[in-house]
Formats: structure tokens, C-alpha cells, sequence
């Protein structure tokens, strides 16, 4: 399953943390990984451009986004739903 949604999201983030992949876990949170705010956004914009998706996301207050960046796991899950279409 190479291809899948998880591996995909876990080697955006990998790559923004400047991290090995096996480095990621799900329980991790993006400030833990080492991603200041700026690179949380980079993330973001990763995210959307390989999926094909907008990612609800207030950049100017990521604590008040409707995205759920508490951890790697809640960030796939969000993702899963937008690709899926159940999100909007």
C-alpha cells in the first residue's frame, strides 16, 4: 500500500520536518516533529497540491482551523475525508 493516503501524508510531513519516515507516528504532533508555524503551513500546502485538495485551514490562527492538526494521525484522517469527499 504504498500509494495510500497514509504513507503519502506521513512522507509530506517527513519531508517538512526534515525527518526519516520511520520517524512518524501517528500519535505525534507536528510541533513535537520539529515544524514551527511556518512549516506547518508549508505542510499544508503540500498536502492540498498532491491530493488535489483544499484543506479548511486559518493559517493566521491554526488554532481556530477547522483542520484537526493535533496530531499526524488526526491530520490523516482530515485528509482521508476531504479525498473521499466527505468533508467540504
Amino acid at each position: 500500500m504504498e500509494n495510500s493516503i497514509y504513507s503519502q501524508v506521513v512522507e509530506i510531513i517527513a519531508e517538512q520536518a526534515i525527518l526519516d519516515v520511520s520517524d512518524i507516528s501517528p500519535e505525534a504532533s507536528l510541533e513535537e516533529l520539529g515544524l514551527d508555524s511556518l512549516g506547518i503551513v508549508e505542510s499544508i500546502f503540500a498536502l492540498e497540491e498532491n491530493f488535489g485538495i483544499q484543506i479548511p485551514f486559518n493559517s493566521g490562527d491554526p488554532e481556530k482551523s477547522d483542520l484537526d492538526l493535533s496530531s499526524v494521525g488526526s491530520i490523516i484522517r482530515e485528509i482521508e475525508q476531504l479525498v473521499l469527499g466527505k468533508k467540504s
